[in-house]
């Protein structure tokens, strides 16, 4: 299995996870012309994008051109994408199948209707996308324990954030229980999920103002070393806005 982020952070999002047969879009929050440019560092084409997975209305993950993707396979959890729009809708907890995927969507919170995750397997990998949300439930953690790839938020350090010049209704709306992980809790939650399979962390979504990969980076070793975690068994890296990363976990 591959994945190429194209983009991640509060201005864009745009995955690609590549299993053997099938690439699916997690979220575009992209221009589809730089969408098209992104792809194109990868030599992959769009028409080859067999259905795209939205995470939530919000813009940085949901763009006007939300149907010219992914040859009109577009899914979605309810109330999601405008009035009349024509997609599948996905429901918590209900999986379905998607050719060889078989992809699980995850309740998110978020202050954003029936926002969501998504775990995505094959009969060889299990993969976890969570961003955009404040904290994971139980039942969560239950089913996100041990993947193979972990995509998940590192949105901020709560001390840098409270340095930025941002309304202080908008600091609690981030750090509230609606808003979004901040290093140390996306570190404490990746400590009990982490498991023998993982072979891969991506921290995604972090905050340009409130963050950096050198700070995120640096809270997870912290912690991870806290929890007796050894950290050579997998590569741990940050996701950016507008550098796109991929991996293939066949590699490894």
């Amino acid at each position: 299995m591959k994945y190429y982020i194209l983009a991640s952070g509060s201005r864009a999002n745009a995955t690609i996870i590549e299993g053997p047969e099938t690439k699916i879009l997690i979220d575009l929050g992209l221009s589809l012309k730089e969408y098209r440019n992104r792809l194109d560092l990868f030599s992959l084409k769009q028409e080859d994008v067999f259905a795209v997975l939205y995470t939530h209305k919000h813009s940085d993950h949901l763009t006007p051109q939300f149907k010219s993707v992914a040859n009109g396979n577009v899914f979605a959890s309810q109330n999601t994408l405008p009035r009349g729009s024509e997609y599948y809708v996905v429901e918590p907890y209900n999986a379905f199948l998607l050719n060889e995927f078989t992809i699980t969507p995850l309740p998110t919170s978020h202050d954003a209707e029936n926002s969501v995750g998504y775990i995505i397997e094959t009969k060889d990998y299990k993969v976890v996308y969570m961003t955009d949300t404040g904290y994971i439930s139980s039942r969560n953690l239950s089913l996100m324990k041990n993947a193979h790839l972990y995509i998940i938020e590192s949105n901020h350090s709560p001390r840098l954030l409270l340095q930025t010049n941002r309304p202080f209704d908008l600091i609690q709306r981030i750090l509230s229980d609606t808003g979004h992980l901040s290093n140390e809790a996306c570190a404490h939650y990746l400590a009990e999920l982490i498991g023998p399979n993982t072979k891969e962390i991506i921290l995604a979504h972090l905050s340009e103002e409130a963050n950096t990969p050198e700070e995120a980076l640096k809270t997870m070793d912290k912690v991870f070393r806290k929890y007796g975690i050894d950290q050579s068994q997998f590569k741990l890296r940050a996701a950016h806005q507008y550098v796109p990363i991929s991996g293939d976990l066949n590699e490894n």
